[in-house]
């Protein structure tokens, strides 16, 4: 933004600390009255013709803008893709091990991508897979929704799992 003396045009309108408006003035008008209340110019439209200047606190303007922006940030939440690979062989235990996982993962809020990688002459029964993914979302279905199911992608059939949100419980 720009504020006081880096304000180029000649005249600006005028708003004042309390939302008036003052009408067209020129810059040193602008500057004067705003000196007046110790408080500064900021224009606030600089493309608009001519363009609007208001009068204000620009540090506590900029301090207030600083707090509301951290505080947008501290309601951000960072979504993690966790990555769960299981086997179109796999056996029940190991199966359990990774369902674990990725329950753990989906509680913390993360999203967790179930792969199977087909190796050798497996690729040809492609519906063993499948069956063990949708077993997987099944078993997980109280704590997450499935968001793409399964799909293959060269050697390897994936499905997306995400957390359930309260309002889906």
């Amino acid at each position: 933004m720009i504020v006081n003396e880096g304000i180029r045009a000649r005249e600006v309108r005028l708003i004042d600390q309390n939302g008036q408006q003052l009408g067209i003035k020129t810059k040193n008008e602008a500057l004067e009255i705003a000196a007046r209340v110790n408080l500064d110019v900021v224009l606030v439209a600089p493309n608009a013709k001519p363009p609007v200047a208001r009068i204000m606190d620009y540090g506590k303007f900029k301090f207030e803008q600083q707090k509301r922006e951290r505080e947008a940030r501290k309601n951000q939440r960072v979504i993690n893709i966790k990555e769960v690979r299981l086997s179109p062989t796999i056996d029940e235990h190991d199966f359990n091990t990774k369902l674990r996982n990725a329950i753990k993962f989906l509680g913390k809020g993360d999203k967790v991508k179930a792969s199977i990688r087909f190796k050798g002459r497996a690729i040809t029964h492609k519906e063993i897979g499948q069956r063990v993914l949708e077993r997987f979302a099944e078993s997980c279905k109280d704590v997450a929704i499935v968001e793409s199911q399964p799909k293959m992608d060269g050697r390897s059939m994936f499905m997306m799992l995400a957390p359930k949100n309260e309002k889906d419980k």
